[in-house]
């Protein structure tokens, strides 16, 4: 089986947009497509990752709109919602178009219009995705990450700053990101004294609500070059799902999505956690860049406050995360989140990143629906 490439990558600016849903992947697939000087029409499959047009906007049929948009007509096309990773789910999705042999070029394109919607709007159409019974007492994902922080703080003896210190990082890595929502520095006081939102957690622990899209361009390994000189190969992606009720688990600090998706992938690529040089981490709350890095394999479970306190994930640190500012600076569109972390991973790896650019041949992207209820994890590797 011929490995995959990516060969073209754009993101729009994230934040708070005029366009539609429309616009937005329009705008991102034409950058896409203009970067490597490949026509609409030449796509076989044209994939898109949204979770909630038809709640936000009273619209579906995105794939449809956007083929017609771009000139894509006789392209297939498909809608590929996985809550908030989706943008992961979309990228396993084209990654299988073109390894299965049933498209030479496949366009993604993840995006979601968000910001025309009230807080409370949106929380609850993102509510939505939990079970039933529990939507039905109110919870919502917010409250998931407060409970589980507080018992986080307590079974490993973290301290509360350790969590601040992710918003800090973040913050300060997504000020040199021209596409980022957020690009101003925050001091750990500041986030430390923020409004309390779901305690311990506070205003500057969770992301914001987005508009934004981004996009990729994929086609096999062995004709890569013949479109740019500059691509990156995505050499494992793996997707899997845990328990619909969370609390179900046997330990609400472990993610096993991100374990079991996190060993196929690694297998697939036949890579390890030491192996990753970056890393871009689904940061909806501060709290989940601990369970993740630790689920990972990077840290050992309970040391993922350890390593943010000591500058390991820093972005001078021996492990990135989340150059591009995380969810949590950059913004979280959901359904174009995942499709970004792609982004930032390109950009590393074909020294495009400018200011945040690291040294990296290998980037991981972990991509989390609800409380971690699904979860696809990505490879990257310099061809």
């Amino acid at each position: 089986m011929d490995r995959v490439a990516i060969i073209g990558a754009s993101m729009t600016q994230f934040g708070q947009r005029d366009g539609w849903l429309r616009d937005l992947l329009a705008e991102a697939a034409t950058d896409c497509l203009d970067d490597t000087g490949v026509a609409a029409s030449d796509l076989d499959h044209l994939y898109v990752s949204n979770m909630a047009s038809g709640e936000f906007e009273g619209q579906t049929g995105a794939p449809n709109m956007l083929a017609h948009d771009i000139g894509a007509l006789g392209a297939y096309t498909q809608r590929i919602d996985q809550t908030s990773s989706s943008g992961g789910a979309g990228l396993y999705a084209a990654w299988q178009s073109v390894a299965s042999g049933a498209s030479d070029l496949t366009l993604l394109v993840g995006g979601e219009k968000m910001t025309h919607e009230s807080t409370a709007e949106a929380t609850d159409v993102i509510a939505s995705l939990t079970h039933p019974v529990e939507y039905k007492h109110g919870l919502t994902l917010p409250s998931f990450a407060g409970l589980t922080a507080r018992h986080y703080l307590e079974k490993f003896d973290a301290p509360r700053e350790s969590l601040g210190k992710v918003a800090v990082k973040n913050h300060k890595n997504g000020v040199d990101n021209p596409h980022a929502q957020f690009r101003k520095e925050v001091d750990l006081e500041t986030v430390l004294e923020s409004p309390i939102v779901a305690d311990p957690l506070r205003l500057y622990d969770f992301c914001p609500i987005t508009d934004g899209s981004a996009a990729l361009l994929l086609c096999p390994e062995s004709v890569a070059a013949e479109y740019t000189d500059d691509y990156a190969v995505i050499s494992g992606v793996a997707g899997a799902t845990d328990t619909h009720v969370v609390h179900e688990r046997d330990d609400p600090t472990v993610m096993n999505g991100v374990v079991e998706s996190s060993e196929r992938a690694y297998e697939m690529a036949g890579r390890g956690p030491d192996d990753v040089d970056v890393a871009e981490l689904h940061d909806m709350f501060t709290i989940l860049e601990f369970l993740q890095s630790e689920d990972l394999g990077f840290f050992e479970k309970g040391e993922g406050w350890k390593a943010v306190e000591e500058g390991v994930t820093d972005r001078d640190g021996d492990l990135p995360v989340n150059t591009s500012g995380g969810l949590k600076s950059k913004g979280h569109p959901l359904g174009a989140s995942g499709v970004a972390q792609i982004y930032e991973l390109y950009a590393q790896l074909t020294d495009s990143a400018g200011e945040r650019q690291v040294d990296a041949d290998v980037g991981l992207a972990c991509n989390v629906g609800g409380f971690g209820n699904c979860v696809t994890t990505t490879i990257l590797e310099r061809p």
